[in-house]
């Protein structure tokens, strides 16, 4: 994992808190607290694995004699019925944070699943898949890794991280010209300005208005490829908005460099894991 380990702690101990609240009226009645299992991870799909030390690290907390062997990692493509994780530790625990573990596994691998049947429809073009910032609340840190473990790229992590001028921006400022005009004058010199447009009049005024990156915003191909003529490698273009996996190869052909898709994270299906008890 890239992430720092008290980052993901917390987000893990939020979840099982949730889970557990203080006692598991069905574990803790029925089995002893010594008893000590082992049980195995298996995949019942083809995909890429992603956020299996996330799912171990939930036993981990929960059990200090937790133990694992892992027959994947993460990024890994996995075909369905390949051993990805051996376990063993106290069967209490083990069935406490299996909910958990899985759910953060599914989700994950979903996510670089997803992203890296996306990304390969972009093969042969100089663009990039990237997420957006619509992600589930309190779960983004691990989502947009998971996009990275599928191929993907990240757009940024906050509104810190670029000026992003939203059509609501620029309604509000009166134009394209004056708000880009207003940000240079009070951003630092190493925060970017990316503008959203919806016309090929828009992609012009942003240009000139100096953007260091345009949006394409729900354009037609037809479109898009005038605006990639248009601007001529003075500033990134990124398309956005109704890109479809059937669609993803036809845009990447016109020359833009970053396709964003918010349904990487906002809307995934989750990757079928199974955790079965020896």
């Amino acid at each position: 994992m890239i992430l720092p380990q008290f980052y993901v702690d917390d987000l893990i101990k939020n979840a099982i808190k949730e889970d557990i609240n203080y006692i598991d009226v069905a574990t803790d009645y029925l089995l002893d607290e010594n008893e000590v299992s082992e049980a195995v991870f298996i995949a019942k799909a083809d995909g890429v694995l992603c956020g299996i030390d996330v799912a171990m690290r939930v036993f981990r907390l929960l059990d200090e004699s937790f133990t694992c062997i892992l027959h994947k990692k993460d990024g890994d493509e996995i075909k369905k019925g390949d051993l990805i994780a051996e376990l063993k530790g106290k069967t209490v625990r083990l069935l406490k944070g299996e909910r958990t573990a899985l759910n953060l596994i599914q989700h994950m691998s979903g996510i670089a699943t997803l992203t890296n049947a996306c990304v390969k429809e972009t093969v042969g073009t100089k663009a990039t898949i990237a997420d957006t910032r619509k992600t589930l609340p309190g779960l983004r840190s691990l989502q947009k890794y998971a996009v990275t473990c599928g191929g993907g790229r990240n757009h940024r992590y906050n509104l810190s991280d670029c000026a992003m001028l939203k059509d609501n921006h620029i309604d509000a400022k009166g134009g394209i010209t004056p708000a880009v005009k207003a940000l240079r004058e009070k951003i630092g010199h190493t925060v970017k300005i990316e503008v959203e447009t919806r016309t090929l009049d828009e992609v012009k005024e942003a240009l000139e208005a100096g953007a260091d990156i345009i949006m394409l915003d729900n354009m037609s191909n037809e479109i898009m490829a005038e605006a990639v003529k248009l601007v001529d490698s003075r500033a990134l273009l990124e398309a956005s908005g109704n890109l479809t996996k059937e669609r993803l190869h036809s845009v990447a052909q016109l020359g833009v460099d970053i396709l964003s898709i918010g349904a990487l994270t906002h809307s995934v299906e989750a990757f079928d894991i199974s955790m079965r008890m020896k």
